[in-house]
């Protein structure tokens, strides 16, 4: 079902699109938006009903049946790498390589074959709401910021903060003007202490309204966005107290790196978003574009000086036993980063913050049982990513310079049949359940996806141990 509000499908909205005709994307005409069909999202028949937990044993039952037959088939692998290694050795690699990817991603695998988003029973909120933009020295791209958030299609009251937290550059000014001439109603608080979290609770000071939305200085909401996360968190169990929204990559022709990126906005991230949404445990609800009670916030008092800042809040607010949810086709664009160090930095961050969540909140302290199942699983992210730098890198290394195939070998390379038919899969979800209500679609960019499929893991993997270390480190943290 396709929204007439919606992107007109005949104009493609890609990283190439000027700002200005960008813009005109995003706000496209209005004209017929109060005519438009309800947008259902990602809704189909369903002939029983199962519960959360039920998907959920579902899911790991199937996980354990796959790591089972991974098991069985690899025994040779392991009698190889026992000549070299030992045994216990030859275990830990696989285990590490092959084992325990194959057990998170078919557990992410059969939870998205369960995944059935409920119907929306709010389809046009009105509720009035409060926008956070959290800037610093962001004034070649505040003004776009402001003019695609007066752009929107909801109907209810909107104001937005500019919580400035000691820029030097013409950050206020250019929002300000751009505010004006589009009719914002924008409150600007200067908050001069160092750190995002600090700028953020200076404009919650100021927050009015039921609903406080953040949106990144840096990131375009779609027209129908605040809408359908709105309408979303309307429709949701009453004790949800934050919906996520979805963030992709709008520079993803700058070069290899933002290529790669698209494809992890756009299916990984994405995917281990609707997983969690399905369990009513999203464990970030992101800065860059998400919702949340106003009162839920300040019942934990604020944002946390963390690294990581939404992602101990949303650890905190699922601890108090309620609800995160994500909703995938409230879109926003960002400009994710170009150069390498830049993105090392951002995914060491990253790493840094999910410690900080695990530690302000271990899993085992959450209240809704099923809501610590999900947070546990992050317990195994950081052996995920021992796997992948300290053994698959130098094993790839060995067998593309060295042609020694002891530990990238035939049976560690068919992970990738296997690997290609979750992302095929997830491809066909995103390009009809989201892009296609919204009238968007993805360009091929098949080198990226390569790219992404075979190596960019690789530098994940490579600076989450970064950011593991600066965690034990106790290192000085920063906002950039």
């Amino acid at each position: 079902m396709t929204d007439t509000a919606a992107v007109d499908d005949t104009t493609p909205l890609d990283d190439t699109t000027p700002i200005d005709d960008m813009t005109w994307l995003l706000s496209a005409s209005s004209a017929s938006v109060r005519t438009a069909e309800p947008p259902v999202t990602a809704h189909r028949g369903r002939r029983f009903y199962l519960t959360v937990s039920t998907k959920y044993v579902i899911a790991v039952a199937f996980a354990v049946l796959w790591t089972g037959v991974a098991v069985w088939l690899s025994q040779p692998w392991i009698r190889d790498l026992t000549l070299s290694f030992g045994a216990p050795v030859a275990w830990i690699i696989v285990s590490l390589v092959a084992y325990l990817p194959g057990y998170v991603v078919s557990l992410m695998a059969m939870s998205l074959i369960l995944d059935r988003q409920p119907r929306l029973t709010v389809v046009y909120p009105t509720t009035a709401l409060t926008i956070i933009v959290a800037a610093r020295n962001e004034q070649s791209g505040i003004a776009e910021t402001i003019r695609c958030l007066g752009a929107s299609d909801y109907a209810g009251a909107i104001t937005v903060i500019l919580a400035d937290n000691g820029s030097t550059d013409e950050t206020i000014v250019r929002a300000e003007r751009a505010a004006g001439l589009i009719g914002v109603d924008l409150l600007v608080v200067r908050e001069q202490r160092a750190g995002k979290s600090n700028a953020l609770n200076a404009a919650l000071v100021h927050v009015s309204t039921k609903y406080v939305i953040t949106v990144d200085a840096d990131t375009l909401l779609h027209r129908d966005a605040l809408r359908r996360l709105i309408s979303r968190l309307e429709s949701a169990p009453e004790n949800t107290v934050a919906v996520a929204g979805t963030v992709l990559v709008r520079n993803s022709r700058n070069n290899m790196l933002t290529r790669m990126q698209e494809w992890d906005y756009y299916l990984g991230i994405a995917g281990v978003k609707r997983m969690q949404g399905l369990y009513q445990s999203t464990l970030v609800a992101q800065g860059a574009f998400s919702v949340y009670l106003t009162d839920s916030v300040r019942g934990i008092g604020g944002w946390p000086d963390a690294i990581g800042e939404d992602i101990v809040m949303t650890w905190k607010l699922l601890e108090q036993g309620d609800r995160v949810i994500f909703e995938p086709t409230a879109v926003a664009f960002t400009d994710a980063p170009d150069e390498l160090r830049h993105f090392m930095r951002q995914r060491a961050r990253w790493a840094r913050g999910m410690l900080e969540g695990i530690r302000a909140v271990p899993p085992w302290k959450q209240k809704r049982r099923l809501a610590g199942l999900i947070a546990g699983t992050n317990l195994l992210i950081p052996f995920l990513d021992i796997g992948y730098a300290l053994i698959w890198l130098p094993g790839l290394i060995l067998f593309l310079v060295f042609q020694d195939a002891t530990i990238v070998s035939l049976w560690a390379l068919t992970v990738i049949p296997a690997t290609l038919i979750i992302y095929g899969a997830l491809r066909r979800y995103q390009r009809r359940y989201v892009f296609g209500p919204l009238g968007l679609f993805v360009r091929k960019n098949l080198r990226g996806y390569l790219a992404f499929l075979l190596v960019y893991q690789v530098f994940c993997s490579t600076a989450a141990l970064v950011g593991y270390a600066q965690f034990l480190a106790g290192t000085t943290r920063r906002w950039k």
